[in-house]
This record gives C-alpha cells, structure tokens and sequence, in this order.
C-alpha cells in the first residue's frame, strides 16, 4: 500500500476535523468502519476507535451545553413573560404554557391554595383535553404536589398510576386516566423558605426525566413563585392604593361638607339674628337640604315654607311626640325644634337626589337657627299655642267669666265661637294622653280648631255641624299611630261659648256609653246612636230623633193627606200583618201592602228589621206624644 493511500485512511485527525466541522456523530462513527474497509491496521484500527470514542464523548458535551443554553434562553424568555402579567390567573397560564414547551411535555397545570379554606386545587392547566383537571380539589397528603410542596424538592414518576410510593385517591386517579397520562413530575412554586403551590409537567408515556430536565423544572418553578409573589405583592400593593384613594375622596369630601356647614351655619346664625321673619332662614337651609322646607310652630301652624311640599302635619306632630327626627312614607324628613327642653315647632323637608350626605346634622343647624330667631323674636306662634290651650281651659271647665268676655278672647285668636263648632272627646290608655295630644296637634289648626288634654281625655273644638263625620276623621288620625285603642265621641253644634261646657259633657256620655257598650276603638255621636242618643243629650229634645227616622214619612203625609203614619202605627199594633191593619183601617190589603213599599221608599228598605222597627216604634210614640202635649199650644210662662 502506498504513503498515499495511507494518508487517505481516516486517523485521529479525521476525528478532530469532523469535531471542528461540527458534523453529526453519526459522521464520527462511521470512521472506524470506513478505515476497515481502507485496509487498516489493527494498531491504526484501535487508535481510531479511541479517538472516536473521545469525539462522541465531546459531542455529547457539546449537546449538553446546547441543551442547557436553550433551556436557560428558554427560561430567560419565559422570566421576560412572566415580567408581563398583572394578576395572579395570567401569571399561572404563562407558567403552564412555558412548562409545556421546555420539556416538550403533553400537559402542565398548576395546583394552588384557595383563599377561604386554604385546600389546595387546580387553577390554571394547559395542553388538557377533558374538563376534570381545572377546580379539582387535592387532599391534603396525596399526590406528588403535596410531597414537593412541603419538602421544597421536586418529585417525579415515570408512571404514576402504578407507583405504589405515591399515596393515591380516586379524585386524581381518574383524571389521570381520563386524560392518559402516565409520566408526571410536580416541583414547589417557592421562593426561599415559603412555597404557594405547585407546578406538574406530564407524559402520556412512560418517561424518565433527565436530571436537566429535572433541573430545568425546579429553576421554572423557582421564578414563578417569584412571579406569584410579585403578583400578590402588586395586587396588595393597588388593593390597598385604592383604599387610600377612597380615604381620601371621602376625607375630601367630609372636608367640604364641613366647610359647606360652617358657611351655612355662619349664614343661618347671622339671619336668625337680623331678619324680621323665618322665610330667609328656610331659603337658606332648602338650598342645602334638597326640594323645600317648611317650619310649623308647636301648635302645628305653618310659619314659612320653600318649594312645593305635600301635607306635613302628621310628620310634623310625629317628630314633637317622638322628641327625635322621624320619616315617613313619602320621603318627609322632620326634625323638632327644640329650646330648653321645650318644643317650639318642627321642620320638615325632602331631601332631594342631590341633597347633602349629612341632611341630619344640616336639619339641626337650622332647627338651633329658627329656636334662636323664635326666641330673639318672641314670635307669636309660640305663644298662641298656650292662649289656645287657656281658652279651650275655661269653655270646658264652665267657667264664671262672662261669655261675651270668652268669645272676645276667641276673636283675638282668631276665632269665631258664633260659627257652628262641634267638641269630639278621644279617650285612649291612660299611658297614651300625651302621645294622643302631641299626634293632635297638627290636627287642631289643620281644621282650624283647638285641642287640649283634659281630665284623661284629648278634646277638641272643631267648626262644623256633623259631629260624628268630626269624630271619625279624629279617629282616623289617632287609630294608625297609637298601639292602644282610642275611643272617640263627639257632639254638637253650638253657636255660642256658653254651650261648649255642655256639649263636652253630652260628648263624654256618649263615650261613656260607647265603652259600656264594648264599643271601644270606635266613633259614634249622639245622634248616630238612634234613641240611645235621645237619653245622653243634655236637653232631650225629641224633634232631630223623630226627624231622622220617621221624618220623611211625616213630610209625605202633611203634603199629600196621606195616612202613611196611621197606617204604620196599625201595622206595629196588630204584630206586623199587613191583613189585620187592612181590617183596622176599613182598606182593603192591597192599600195596605201599597203603603207600606211607599214608605219603604222614604224611610229604606231595612225599615222592618229588628234593630230599625223599634226605633221606628219609639219614633211614632214620640211624635204622638209630642203632638197630644202641643195641640193645645205651649205652656204659659
């Protein structure tokens, strides 16, 4: 063989060439086989071999490094991605997906603790292909999680339903089989001593991680927990920006609304000091308060109002008997106005949609503002409320004074005693007087009448000539706000101050006689109770009696020359035949029958019931006693 054959023979040379080529290590290992057939030597032969050996030795290094820095590069891109997210669940998909992708991996997910019961479960997995795995709960103790978790070490298995190291429960196996997996390599979530979950990489084979691959892992698991904790970090972080940032708009706020009060307050003084009437000091407050304001006096009077306001003297007199601020249904706000311990009336407004937060603490500025102009004032709202009180006094108490001397008393409040008034006496518990007479007093000057609390009673002076519509509109008002029943009563009209002493005694034997007749809880008058009423009214007069329940028959009979009363009285007399009463009266029955739907006609239908026939008996007795006592003309004086 000549040198120049032998020079083409691969040698130890070929080896380093092909390294510097960086040729693949089949190249390499092919050499050996190549020199064979050149014919070489068996010294040459196994010099060869060695020097293939140390190349396929550096070509597996050279791998390594190569694998090495793809995974650092791959770590490096993925630590540049996890810089990105701004909550916990994107930072947990990245981490997931990274996972995947280094280690070319069928499935990743993420087991992480849940904030109320600290169990920890699945939140976020990639590369899935059922629906079992995300939400799933893992017992404490079972798993490759939870060993890697609490000795900060990863874990692995090549298969894992047949590894009889791992502690199984059904919950996990059957996602592992619904999802075929069978290598599985769980590593802490940590950063330094404290670990928040865990990362799992799986295999639908049996796989044997690398150390590399094992390493790789560990490194990612390593900086998404710094992710994790960053998160968290961030997310407290803005959690409580936010909180700061309310702290503050509601400190600005509470910082204006004092301000805005402190002017009002300054406006609201220097008016009650200045101003002649209330009206500046309601504009002043409406402003601030929302859609109006109105200021009653104690006695329920109306002083000055601002804006449209429906009816208030309920609310008004609630908040005086509740001695606090007090709503009602239709959105009123009122707040008594109070001085020494003495109510001198009440405000009420509604707070409008872009009313102040603090109407409460504004309502009682202006209450102090209008009890200081009321005081200043001496205004005569305050008073009169007592001249009221004082004279209702002496009408009930039957007086010695003079009724001209009374009645002057009333023009000078403002009321005419000559005008038909009615009294209405409301009797509730003994422990609901002064409720009943607070609840009233808004009433009283809404009808323009008195009210006054009166030997356990609340009586009232309303003008009027129905005192049983009077007494049922008292009741009306009282019933709803008291938890106790209340009895109410009324009588009248009288037309001068002498008789209102009287009248209120007839309207306390009706209400006497209401209670003994278990009538409790309601109204009645006089006149409404038929010819009980006859017996309570203090001048037993007959006629209105007669009137009511026979009087239409009467009128019939004077206009027509009719016998309908003759024919009523042989009605009643022969037991109610309609036969015997025709033989009575020499008619014939059809007459009869005739007359008695005529004065069905006048009198009602209900005429001959029980309760209404004796009434209608009494009636006719009366009216003949009433007409045998006066055909001879009155008595001499």
């Amino acid at each position: 063989m000549t040198e120049q054959e032998a020079r083409k023979r691969p040698d130890a040379l070929s080896v380093l060439s092909l390294l510097v080529a960086e040729a693949p290590a089949a190249r390499i290992e092919s050499l050996p086989a190549e020199a064979a057939r050149e014919g070489a030597g068996q010294a040459e032969a196994a010099a060869l071999e060695q020097a293939v050996r140390l190349g396929l030795g550096i070509c597996a290094q050279r791998r390594g490094r190569q694998q090495r820095e793809a995974g650092l590069s791959a770590l490096l891109d993925t630590a540049r991605d996890l810089l990105v997210p701004n909550t916990l669940d994107e930072v947990l998909k990245v981490v997931t997906r990274r996972a995947r992708l280094l280690l070319g991996a069928d499935m990743a997910c993420v087991s992480f603790p849940g904030e109320q019961d600290g169990q920890s479960y699945v939140r976020a997995s990639d590369g899935h292909t059922s629906a079992l795995n995300v939400g799933l709960r893992l017992t404490d103790g079972a798993g490759l999680g939870h060993a890697a978790v609490a000795g900060l070490t990863p874990m692995w298995t090549p298969d894992y339903l047949v590894d009889q190291r791992i502690r199984h429960t059904h919950a996990i196996d059957d996602v592992v089989r619904a999802e075929a997996l069978r290598a599985l390599m769980a590593v802490p979530l940590s950063h330094g001593p404290d670990s928040y979950g865990a990362l799992y990489v799986a295999d639908r084979n049996v796989r044997h991680f690398t150390p590399e691959e094992i390493s790789t892992m560990n490194l990612l698991g390593e900086l998404a927990g710094l992710a994790v904790l960053r998160t968290q970090q961030l997310e407290e972080t803005a959690a409580a920006a936010r909180q700061l940032s309310e702290e503050h708009d509601r400190t600005v706020t509470a910082l204006r609304d004092l301000r805005e009060q402190r002017l009002l307050q300054r406006e609201l003084t220097e008016r009650a000091l200045t101003d002649s009437d209330l009206y500046g000091v309601a504009e002043a407050a409406s402003r601030q308060l929302g859609d109006g304001l109105r200021i009653h006096a104690a006695d329920g009077t109306v002083l000055t109002s601002v804006g449209r306001l429906p009816e208030t003297a309920p609310a008004a007199a609630g908040a005086q008997a509740a001695g606090r601020p007090v709503d009602t249904a239709d959105g009123l706000r009122a707040v008594p106005v109070t001085a020494g311990g003495e109510v001198l009336g009440t405000l009420v407004c509604r707070p409008g949609p872009d009313a102040a937060s603090d109407t409460d603490e504004l309502l009682q500025l202006t209450a102090q503002a209008v009890a200081v102009q009321l005081l200043r004032t001496g205004d005569a709202t305050v008073t009169q409320g007592r001249a009221h009180d004082e004279l209702l006094e002496d009408l009930l108490s039957g007086t010695k004074r003079p009724p001209q001397q009374l009645e002057e008393r009333a023009r000078r409040l403002g009321l005419d005693l000559s005008a038909p008034h009615v009294v209405v006496v409301a009797r509730p518990d003994t422990r609901a007087v002064g409720r009943a007479c607070a609840l009233l007093m808004a009433l009283a000057p809404r009808l323009k009448g008195l009210r006054v609390a009166h030997d356990g009673n609340v009586v009232l002076l309303l003008p009027g000539t129905d005192a049983g519509a009077a007494a049922r509109t008292v009741l009306n008002e009282l019933a709803p706000l008291l938890s106790e029943p209340v009895t109410v009563a009324g009588a009248g009209p009288v037309t001068d101050a002498a008789s209102v002493f009287h009248c209120h005694q007839e309207a306390l034997r009706c209400l006497d006689a209401m209670i003994a007749l278990g009538s409790t809880g309601c109204s009645a008058s006089p006149g409404e109770l038929g010819f009980l009423g006859v017996l309570l009214a203090g001048k037993r007069d007959v006629r209105p009696f007669v009137d009511s329940v026979i009087g239409p028959v009467l009128d019939y009979d004077r206009q027509r020359f009719t016998d309908l009363g003759r024919t009523l009285d042989a009605y009643f007399e022969t037991g109610g035949s309609p036969t015997r009463a025709a033989q009575k009266l020499h008619v014939h029955p059809n007459t009869v029958a005739r007359r008695l739907e005529r004065i069905g006609e006048l009198i009602g239908p209900n005429w001959q019931d029980p309760a209404q026939a004796l009434e209608v008996q009494l009636a006719l007795r009366l009216s003949r006693v009433r007409d045998l006592l006066t055909q001879d003309g009155p008595p001499p004086e």
